[in-house]
């Protein structure tokens, strides 16, 4: 009785050994299948993420809504506009000149600063748009990256519209001095 159970106890140590050398063969990969994964990675590597797009997307929706919020570049030269104009205007001159000279220059600069804002968000904006025309041939671009560079475009155009009718005094121009 001790001689077979150290017969099976040494049947089971071989079958065991073989299967661990069977295991460790069959988990050998084939020297043709290596380069194949290297060149899937570096495919990957290669091919744009779109984050670029992406950023650029943002920006140009953001660079909208700064153009319709005002900025705070645009405050300051205001605020610097209405200075001079405070300045250059002499005591004695009349109604009409002071508010033109101390309020109408400083609302036309912060009109020109909106519009500097909707003319960079809209240039951009396109830009983002037009970029899968002049990259990889094939590659899509992501659809929330349309969207987002199409509402940076309108925030532009709203922009761009409201800065020129400020500007020229159809949206809330200057009281008149009589």
């Amino acid at each position: 009785m001790a001689t077979n159970a150290v017969d099976e106890t040494e049947a089971t140590k071989a079958t065991t050994d073989e299967k661990a050398v069977d295991t460790t063969e069959s988990d050998e990969v084939p020297q043709t299948e290596v380069p194949a994964a290297a060149d899937d990675a570096q495919t990957k590597e290669e091919t744009p993420s779109g984050v670029g797009q992406g950023a650029a997307a943002v920006v140009s929706a953001a660079l909208g809504v700064v153009s319709l919020t005002g900025s705070w570049i645009g405050t300051v030269a205001s605020a610097r506009q209405n200075l001079v104009g405070q300045l250059e205007t002499a005591q004695n001159a009349g109604v009409a000149q002071q508010i033109q000279a101390v309020y109408g220059d400083a609302w036309q600069t912060t009109a020109l600063w909106g519009g500097l804002f909707a003319l960079i968000a809209l240039v951009v904006g396109v830009v983002t748009l037009a970029r899968p025309a002049f990259g990889t041939p094939g590659r899509i671009q992501a659809p929330w990256i349309k969207s987002v560079a199409w509402a940076g475009v309108a925030l532009g155009v709203i922009g761009l519209f409201l800065a020129v009718l400020k500007y020229t005094g159809i949206l809330l121009g200057l009281p008149s001095a009589s």
